[in-house]
């Protein structure tokens, strides 16, 4: 099979275990983004990959080979660490070409994968320049095309971005995304920060507690979470409590609302709202009855906070379609059916 398989992988330290029966295949030339919070697993599992780690059990599979004990050196990956790591005592090219050095390929043949990349990162004529001359952004690119140089089956980076500031980290999200479809390799990215996972994978692995919670485009993550705890993980959303009675009507936060149906034989579940999809309106008119708490412009987006019950709902819309509502003025909170993800307890 082309890609890259994992099959029940797990990695204990002691009695704590860090990765608990994994599966996953990553098929060839996928971008896949490595979600979760500090310490759910994520880096010890790209670590498994990369060989710095050996699993406690299960296999690993690139292009159909066991790799699972393969050393490191013999696995065919390029990785950027978040330290990016490159030889301060080496020029821009001489850093590139290391890999190809130890490999003893040919001067020629290393040149001309060194302009290659350097062309292909938008660094032509850097060749010749000291690392430690160079702006963050320009040595994550060096860092990157390193990585690239002995075309690798696999690439791996792990929170390759963190360190830059914000604006630069977003146009570096897009520069990566762009390379690696013009490449085709596959990638794997550990990272913390959603918007970057949003932006490049074809895949998120949502991660917590050593377990996959969920593995799925960026788009279905978002608008059909597999349980509350990826609903709140990715982005922002309202979590309120629904029930159904014996006819199937349903009240939301005791409320009772019209359309909505928890499915078959379920009696208790929480909905998944997001905060774009909450509309404002007079009270009554089969909406939730709330107050209006706190109002927050944002410049792009307004965010209203309504407390329904003793929780609180937030509604977020541009300011073109901002509510006329003020602080401690009724509301009523409309709920949409086809928004509403119904998260079974």
């Amino acid at each position: 099979m082309s890609g890259l398989a994992l099959n029940n992988v797990t990695k204990e330290f002691g009695t704590f275990t860090a990765v608990n029966n994994v599966d996953l295949t990553v098929p060839h030339g996928t971008f896949v983004c490595m979600l979760g919070p500090s310490g759910c697993g994520k880096t010890t599992l790209l670590r498994m990959i990369a060989g710095l780690d050996l699993p406690t059990g299960g296999a690993i599979r690139l292009d159909g080979d066991d790799i699972t004990r393969v050393p490191t050196h013999k696995r065919n990956l390029g990785m950027v660490f978040q330290s990016l790591a490159l030889f301060p005592h080496l020029t821009v090219g001489e850093n590139i070409a290391y890999p190809l050095r130890i490999r003893s390929a040919p001067k020629e043949d290393q040149k001309k994968r060194v302009d290659e990349l350097l062309s292909m990162i938008h660094l032509s004529g850097y060749a010749d320049r000291p690392v430690s001359k160079l702006s963050g952004g320009q040595r994550q690119r060096v860092a990157i095309a390193r990585a690239l140089s002995i075309s690798p089956k696999l690439f791996l980076l792990d929170e390759p971005l963190s360190a830059l500031d914000a604006k630069l980290r977003e146009a570096m999200q897009v520069e990566l995304r762009q390379l690696q479809q013009k490449l085709g390799i596959t990638t794997i990215v550990v990272t913390h920060d959603q918007r970057e996972a949003m932006t490049m994978a074809d895949t998120v692995v949502v991660m917590n507690r050593g377990e996959i919670r969920q593995a799925a485009s960026p788009i279905e993550i978002y608008r059909r979470p597999a349980d509350t705890f990826v609903a709140d993980f990715i982005g922002s959303t309202n979590l309120l409590e629904a029930e159904a009675d014996s006819a199937g009507r349903v009240t939301v936060l005791g409320q009772p609302v019209a359309g909505i149906s928890l499915g078959p034989n379920i009696s208790k579940a929480t909905l998944s709202v997001r905060p774009e999809d909450v509309h404002l309106t007079a009270p009554g008119d089969g909406a939730l009855s709330g107050t209006v708490t706190f109002v927050r412009d944002l410049g792009g987006t307004i965010e209203t906070f309504v407390d329904v019950a003793g929780r609180q709902i937030i509604a977020v819309s541009t300011p073109r379609a901002r509510p006329d509502v003020s602080v401690g003025q009724p509301v009523g909170v409309v709920l949409l059916p086809d928004v509403c993800v119904v998260l079974a307890k």
